[in-house]
């Protein structure tokens, strides 16, 4: 038996590259995965649902926490326990993706939005386990705030619907892992029959608040001001400064927002973003896997794996079938694109009737009751403001360039004949 035929240098190299080549992959690989999970979601516990991605996330923290730095401002922590990047909005006036709660993904009240910052300021002050009935008691003590009641705003035991409300804010809580259940159930408390309880992650909760200064230490009068007061940043008055401001907001809006409207830029950001477009998406592109689509109008960054937003078209369901067809309508028929042409919400709640007699039979029960109709357009609208697909101001809607991609295009013959095919 003779030795096998050593093996040449050049095969060794060969073998080498492919080696190096399949861990460069690997590497990137794990930091897109883990770059796409703080964005999917930017709260995430080494517990449940989230171990997987935190530990992910936790592998590569240094060279995620300086991507974010660099490219967006946002700064990212990692402890053994929970991983926060520190997020904040390009636009802090945009109000389309409100926290939701439910299988009907209902949009927060006003009234829920202050029982879940009353709910995280009794978190605050209670053990390790807490009931659902005990923070209940904390978030009537907040409510007894006289500046509270000036505003309207009251929560009492007595009322299913304010139970109810309370059990909202407390899934968002249970969704971030700031709790986890231990035993009961929310519904039955919403019943007024039972109760939950929960062991509190502390830093969970810890992380929950994202400002540059602490909320009480803004003197502004107005919520808006306040706001920003909260999460300014303070650039030097340099050019390479500004331009890096330019950068990250860019950045932000492309990683946040569904479409990014050149008319929605001022002359800066405009400028920067069509003499930087090609580094600045490409940069994107590398770290995630988001596709750029330019077109006259504006600019996205498209998920090929779909797995990177909130709100989807098409969707299943009644809600979301309803919500395609009235894409349809306000893209074809209902609204002129490119004009901002206004089109009032109650001719949209008149074709909705209509659509509800073409398809009652296969959409859900309930759908032909009385002004059925007006919670379908409101949900479909919610949507498509959420995918940058239109804007709602008061009774009025109008539609935005990206809505046209939902309008269907007309049949062609493309013969000479009348039995033709058709495209």
């Amino acid at each position: 038996m003779t030795n096998p035929r050593p093996r040449t240098s050049a095969a060794r190299r060969d073998s080498s590259g492919a080696i190096v080549d399949a861990l460069d992959a690997q590497l990137l690989d794990e930091r897109r995965r883990a770059m796409r999970a703080l964005l999917r979601r930017p709260l995430l516990t080494a517990h449940g649902d989230d171990a997987a991605a935190f530990r992910l996330v936790r592998g590569h923290q240094t060279w995620l926490r300086a991507w974010f730095a660099r490219e967006t401002g946002w700064s990212l922590r990692v402890d053994p326990e929970v991983a926060r990047l520190a997020k904040l909005p390009a636009d802090l006036t945009d109000g389309t993706r409100p926290a939701t709660a439910g299988a009907s993904h209902q949009p927060f009240s006003r009234r829920r939005y202050v029982l879940l910052c009353l709910a995280l300021a009794g978190l605050e002050r209670a053990e390790k386990q807490v009931t659902l009935g005990r923070l209940a008691q904390d978030v009537m003590l907040g409510c007894a705030d006289p500046r509270l009641a000036e505003a309207g705003i009251s929560f009492g035991l007595d009322s299913r619907e304010e139970r109810a409300d309370l059990v909202a804010a407390v899934r968002v809580l249970l969704d971030l892992g700031v709790l986890r259940r231990v035993a009961g159930d929310e519904a039955t408390f919403t019943s007024g029959t039972g109760d939950a309880l929960y062991d509190l992650d502390r830093s969970a909760l810890a992380g929950l608040l994202v400002t540059r200064r602490g909320p009480s230490t803004v003197a502004a009068a107005a919520f808006e001001d306040r706001l920003a007061g909260a999460v300014e940043e303070l650039v030097t008055d340099t050019d390479d400064a500004r331009n890096l401001a330019r950068r990250q907001a860019l950045t932000r809006r492309l990683l946040d927002d569904p479409v990014v409207y050149f008319a929605d830029l001022d002359a800066d950001q405009l400028s920067y973003l069509t003499s930087q477009r090609a580094a600045l998406t490409r940069r994107i592109t590398e770290a995630t896997g988001l596709v750029a689509e330019v077109r006259a109008e504006g600019l996205a960054m498209v998920d090929p794996d779909g797995d990177l937003t909130d709100a989807r078209m098409p969707e299943d369901g009644t809600d979301g079938h309803s919500a395609l067809l009235l894409a349809e309508y306000l893209a074809r028929g209902g609204a002129r694109l490119g004009t901002a042409e206004p089109m009032p919400v109650a001719t949209l709640h008149a074709h909705m009737r209509e659509l509800i007699s073409q398809h009652r039979t296969h959409w859900r029960k309930g759908v032909t009751e009385p002004e059925a109709e007006i919670g379908l357009v409101d949900r479909a609208l919610t949507r498509m403001a959420a995918l940058g697909l239109l804007r709602r101001r008061g009774d009025t809607v109008i539609a935005l360039p990206a809505l046209s991609r939902f309008a269907l295009g007309e049949l062609r013959d493309t013969t000479d004949t009348e039995q033709g095919s058709l495209v």
